[in-house]
């Protein structure tokens, strides 16, 4: 079963795909994913389909089971996602959809210009059919709350003006091309809306490819067989990203992977990197490849058997475009590459599962693979092949992209000076006094909204609820009278760390019972929680609750904050089989906990 299951991983889950396998194979996949050992987050997708949309829900399925999500379905009436939208259906209403998908193509478009028509009738011709489309959205939106995932619109299979079709406002061409720009400026200004680029992925599958007059005349199938499993692995990078799925690190070898040559025997200045030579541009190519995932908050990490001087030495190249400083962590050593990504993820905090390994040598790749199997390995060997492998791949699908991602690398690189700062303080205490932390802690607010729902996904080891939500999610929570709703900042001389801590509660009575508590690790051990909860119990005594009723939910990850109430000095009430605790406060008997971190 240990073969089959990799097998089935490697080949027919992970690109480049094997479309033909993937469809035949399907439930022995399916089989293979639900036998592993894992907590699942169960989600609730809503499919309204233009189109024929069987396939597509099972190979989507495929894909989020191998990310831990475990998808059930509502599917529409073949082409009534319109009416479905706009007029209810008790079915959905039901249903309660977590994320709706609307799987529309160029084929749904209502009404098309015709050669001759004036601009002033395409205009309004253009219009109409966006609004039958916002109308829609917005009834969605309003009814369920919850993110909505919208195709765009590939190109017809067919260009009636030629290379005209484009340029003129009669061409089909150019009509789509204008109604994916509403689209677009709809989704830069309404949240929980993603728009999934099927136009991108026709032009890369082959527009002749993409679709098949024949199974659309036969099934209404949008798209072709074949289609359907690239499609549908697309799809699920939104989904995951959505619900804190994506990869948050990329660690890389360097001789022969981010330059040519081997910098201990070749020497600096023999390295292969720069625009001299075609060889040299293509790592030069890699190399911005990744500068650009830095800067999207990415991080970058070295996993070198060599010495660190001949690794810095070759960082510091003229020709090298990546820098010592724009690496996260630094491993270049000649201890075994399993060993170095364990070290890597402690010293930055992370799980191995948030890394993708990045080397040339396919020994190197099957010793990090068969010994720390949570990390994900890429088989390839030159740096074009890296770069599509990184790129095609979806691991880093943004939905959400704050101000502390963009400088999320720049954050963990402070962590490292605050552990050197720690390794030469007497005591702990001292070191956290020498911070000189100062948190501000305040209810939810607009501005902060998309990084606290992101923060909600993605926080794993200090999450005592584990609770996952969307920006409707913590609108709905700020908008709530009956809600407390915390977040909090915390910065020391070293830099600003961001939002890193959320909590809130829901009041019932003179009882609040907190749905949220959670924490980047970026600051574990800092006593933020601390600071977090006393501001917790204020707000409690200003609304006149006695009582906070704590929740702990077990996970594979957060067993470090299993006991966190009752250090905190609540009382344990209950326990299941399962783990689940909870646990009680009594506000009149709190004491202040924070000593060091300075509220601002």
């Amino acid at each position: 079963m240990i073969h089959v299951g990799h097998i089935l991983e490697s080949e027919l889950l992970s690109y480049p795909l094997d479309s033909d396998g993937l469809l035949r194979k399907k439930k022995a996949v399916k089989r293979v994913l639900l036998e592993q050992d894992i907590q699942w987050l169960d989600k609730r997708i809503a499919v309204l389909g233009g189109s024929t949309t069987n396939d597509i829900q099972d190979c989507l399925e495929l894909f989020l089971l191998q990310n831990g999500i475990r998808p059930s379905f509502y599917a529409s009436e073949y082409n009534r996602y319109w009416e479905n939208a706009i007029f209810g259906s008790p079915g959905l209403e039901t249903f309660s959809p977590d994320i709706i998908f609307i799987h529309t193509t160029s084929r749904n478009i209502l009404r098309w210009p015709v050669p001759g028509m004036e601009p002033q009738e395409i205009d309004a011709l253009l219009q109409n059919q966006f609004e039958h489309f916002r109308a829609m959205w917005s009834q969605l939106s309003e009814r369920y709350r919850c993110p909505i995932i919208q195709n765009n619109f590939e190109r017809p299979p067919y260009r009636l003006m030629g290379n005209r079709d484009i340029s003129d406002c009669c061409g089909k061409s150019n009509f789509i091309y204008r109604l994916n720009g509403l689209l677009y400026d709809y989704a830069g200004s309404h949240t929980d809306f993603f728009v999934h680029d099927i136009d991108y992925l026709a032009a890369q599958f082959g527009l002749s490819a993409w679709q098949d007059q024949r199974y659309w005349s036969l099934y209404k199938y949008g798209l072709s067989l074949k289609a359907i499993p690239e499609f549908a692995r697309d799809l699920s990078h939104i989904i995951c990203s959505i619900y804190g799925k994506s990869k948050k690190a990329v660690t890389l070898d360097l001789d022969n992977t981010l330059w040519g040559g081997v910098v201990g025997d070749d020497g600096v200045n023999s390295l292969i990197m720069g625009p001299e030579t075609p060889a040299g541009e293509s790592f030069t190519t890699f190399q911005e490849y990744l500068r650009d995932l830095k800067q999207l908050g990415v991080l970058l990490t070295v996993n070198s058997k060599n010495e660190q001087a001949n690794a810095l030495a070759g960082l510091r190249h003229p020709s090298c475009v990546l820098k010592p400083e724009d690496f996260a962590h630094i491993a270049a050593n000649w201890l075994s590459k399993d060993v170095n990504m364990i070290d890597t993820a402690h010293a930055l905090n992370l799980g191995l599962s948030s890394f993708v390994f990045v080397d040339d040598n396919p020994a190197e790749r099957e010793i990090v693979r068969s010994h720390v199997p949570e990390v994900t390995v890429l088989d390839g060997s030159t740096p074009e092949r890296f770069l599509e492998l990184l790129d095609h791949s979806g691991f880093f699908e943004v939905t959400i992209l704050t101000k502390d991602d963009l400088a999320r690398s720049e954050m963990y690189r402070a962590n490292a000076l605050r552990t050197e700062l720690e390794q030469s303080c007497g005591s702990y205490q001292d070191y956290l006094l020498s911070l000189d932390m100062r948190a501000c802690i305040h209810s939810f607010t607009p501005v902060y909204m998309q990084r606290i729902a992101q923060l909600t996904n993605k926080s794993n080891q200090f999450n005592l609820t584990t609770k996952r939500c969307t920006e409707s999610d913590i609108q709905r929570m700020a908008q709530d009278p009956t809600y407390i709703t915390l977040c909090g900042q915390m910065e020391d001389k070293f830099g600003d760390n961001g939002v890193v801590a959320v909590a809130a509660g829901r009041i019932e009575g003179r009882r609040v019972h907190i749905e949220l508590w959670l924490m980047s690790c970026r600051v574990l051990k800092r006593d933020m929680e601390l600071a977090m909860f006393d501001r917790f119990v204020d707000e409690c005594l200003a609304q006149s609750v006695d009582e906070i009723i704590g929740y702990y939910v077990p996970t594979s990850k957060n067993s470090m904050v299993r006991e966190l109430y009752g250090q905190f000095g609540f009382d344990k009430t209950s326990e299941d089989e399962q783990g689940n605790t909870v646990w009680t406060y009594y506000v009149k008997d709190h004491i202040p906990k924070n000593k060091v971190i300075r509220i601002v």
